[in-house]
């Protein structure tokens, strides 16, 4: 074999390698863009589900409920109301 051949053949190998190797790294991105993408997906359904839990502990009626029965708040009225007035 001249010398001509020997570099083609060593260029080819070389060729065949590094498209060997670029596959390869192109299934590793695949599978950790799919990772990625799963944990997208289960991160949005628990800010949904976030999202609705603070809707349903902002409403007023829940807020009144709470305040009545563990602050023990009752409803403001004319009689219990307090005026100060400033001392001049």
């Amino acid at each position: 074999m001249n010398r001509a051949t020997l570099t083609l053949l060593a260029l080819l190998l070389i060729c065949a390698l590094s498209l060997v190797a670029a596959q390869q790294r192109a299934r590793k991105l695949f599978i950790l863009q799919e990772r990625a993408q799963i944990e997208e997906r289960k991160l949005n359904q628990e800010w949904l589900r976030l999202e609705y839990e603070q809707r349903n502990l902002s409403k007023s009626a829940r807020i009144r409920d709470v305040a009545r029965n563990q602050l023990r708040m009752s409803p403001i009225s004319p009689e219990r109301t307090l005026y100060l007035r400033e001392a001049k």
